[in-house]
C-alpha cells in the first residue's frame, strides 16, 4: 500500500497529532508499506525511512502552520498514493484532500483539533459558526473522517458531517508502565518533587489557553500535596501568576524515558481543560498506573470511568475539581485501585492494534473508490 500522510503538525513540534503520525509511519514501515509525508517547514528530511516534503509555514502560538502550496498536488501525483491520510486537516490538509479528489485518490481525514471549540472559548461569536462551516467543508471532501471519541462523533453528526467512523489512539504500554516507579531515576525525581512525602499531583501537556492549567489554582491550600507540571507553551506566564505561592515544580518539555519517569513520579494525574477531542495524556497516565481526574467533557468521557479509574468533575467547576483531587489525596488505597483499573483499561490500546485498525480503514476506502470506478466504468487512469 502507498500512503501519503499530510500533517498540520510534525517534528520537531511535539503534539498529539505529531505522535500519532509518527506511530502510523513506524507501523507502515514495519509492515512493508510505502509512504511519504507532507508537513510544514522545519521538519526532518525523512522519518522511519520515508521522505518528508515540506511546504512554507507561518508561526502561530509557537506552532508552525503549513500554508497551501502548489507543490502539494504535484507531490501527490508523482507519488501516486493508494490513499491520502490528512492528519487534523486545516489549511494544508484541506488542500491535500482537494488534491486527492482531483487525482481520484480516496482520503482519510483524522479529526483531532477542535477549531470550532477554540472560537467558542474565545467568545468569537459569529466566528464559531464560521469555524464549524469550515470544518464541515473540509471533512465533506474526505472519503472518510475518523473521530477519536463519542463526544467528537456527536459534535460532527450534529453538524451533518458525513462518512464518520470511530478511531481511537494508541498508547505505549511498555514505555509507560507502573514498574518504572521502582527505578532509581524516578526515586530521585520523587525526592525532588515530594521531599516530605507529599502526594504529587501532575499534569503533562501544552501550556496553552485551551488546556486551562490555571485551574490548578483550585488546589491552593490543599494539605500534603505538591504540583508537577510537564510541558511548555505560550500560557506559562499566566499559569505562573495563577499558581503563585503554591508548591509547584516546573519540569519543562520532556520526551522518551524522561517523560515516562515523570508520569511514574506522580500519584494523581489531573487534566483541567474541557476541549480535548481525545486526551492522549490521560491514556499515558492510565498506562503508568495513575488515577485520572478530568472534566466530564469531550474525550475524557470515553477514557475515565467515574469512580473506577478516576473521577470526572463538573466542567468549569473548580470546587468539584478540588473535591475530586482531595478525595484521592486522602486515600492511598483508592489511588492504587484506580491506578490499577486505569492500566487494565488501556491494555487493548497498543499502537500496533490501533494502527492495524487504521490500515483496515485505508483498505475499505480504497475498495469503495475502486467499486465506484467499476460501476461507472471509467478507467482509473482517466480519472487521474
Amino acid at each position: 500500500m502507498r500512503v501519503a500522510l499530510i500533517s498540520e503538525s510534525f517534528l520537531p513540534t511535539i503534539s498529539g497529532v505529531t505522535t500519532s503520525v509518527c506511530k502510523v509511519l513506524e507501523h507502515l514501515a514495519e509492515n512493508g508499506h510505502d509512504a511519504i509525508v507532507i508537513a510544514p517547514s522545519g521538519a526532518p528530511r525523512e522519518y522511519a525511512g520515508f521522505p518528508v516534503h515540506t511546504v512554507p509555514a507561518i508561526a502561530y502560538r509557537q506552532f508552525p502552520v503549513g500554508l497551501p502550496s502548489p507543490h502539494v498536488q504535484r507531490i501527490l501525483a508523482d507519488f501516486r498514493p493508494d490513499v491520502v491520510h490528512a492528519a487534523s486537516p486545516f489549511l494544508l490538509g484541506a488542500q491535500g484532500i482537494a488534491a486527492a479528489n482531483r487525482l481520484g485518490v480516496p482520503s482519510v481525514a483524522i479529526f483531532q483539533t477542535d477549531v470550532a471549540g477554540y472560537a467558542a472559548r474565545n467568545h468569537l461569536g459569529q466566528a464559531t459558526a464560521l469555524a464549524w462551516r469550515y470544518v464541515k467543508w473540509v471533512h465533506e471532501g474526505a472519503t472518510r473522517t475518523l473521530v477519536p471519541s463519542s463526544a467528537s462523533m456527536n459534535d460532527l453528526m450534529s453538524r451533518r458531517v458525513p462518512n464518520l467512523a470511530l478511531w481511537t489512539r494508541g498508547v505505549d504500554l511498555v514505555g509507560f508502565h507502573p514498574n518504572r516507579r521502582n527505578s532509581s531515576a524516578v526515586r530521585a525525581l520523587r525526592e525532588k518533587l515530594a521531599p516530605n512525602n507529599e502526594v504529587v499531583v501532575g499534569y503533562v501537556g501544552r501550556m496553552a489557553p485551551e488546556k486551562q492549567v490555571e485551574r490548578f489554582r483550585a488546589l491552593r491550600g490543599t494539605a500534603g500535596i505538591s504540583l508537577a507540571l510537564v510541558g511548555d507553551g505560550p500560557s506559562e506566564p499566566q499559569i505562573a501568576r495563577a499558581l503563585a505561592g503554591m508548591p509547584v515544580t516546573w519540569l519543562g518539555r520532556l520526551a522518551g524515558d524522561e517523560l515516562a519517569a515523570a508520569y511514574a513520579s506522580f500519584d494523581i494525574f489531573v487534566h483541567a481543560g474541557t476541549e480535548e477531542t481525545f486526551g492522549q495524556t490521560l491514556q499515558e497516565a492510565h498506562a503508568s498506573g495513575l488515577p485520572v481526574v478530568a472534566p466530564a467533557a469531550g474525550g475524557p468521557i470515553d477514557l475515565v470511568v467515574h469512580g473506577t479509574n478516576g473521577f470526572l468533575f463538573t466542567p468549569d467547576s473548580e470546587p468539584d475539581l478540588r473535591r475530586c483531587v482531595e478525595t484521592l489525596v486522602r486515600d492511598s488505597g483508592l489511588r492504587h485501585r484506580m491506578g490499577e483499573a486505569g492500566r487494565r483499561a488501556v491494555l487493548g490500546r497498543s499502537w500496533h492494534s490501533v494502527c492495524a485498525s487504521l490500515l483496515e480503514h485505508y483498505e475499505e476506502v480504497i475498495d469503495e473508490r475502486a467499486a465506484v470506478y467499476a460501476t461507472t466504468a471509467i478507467p482509473l487512469s482517466l480519472q487521474r
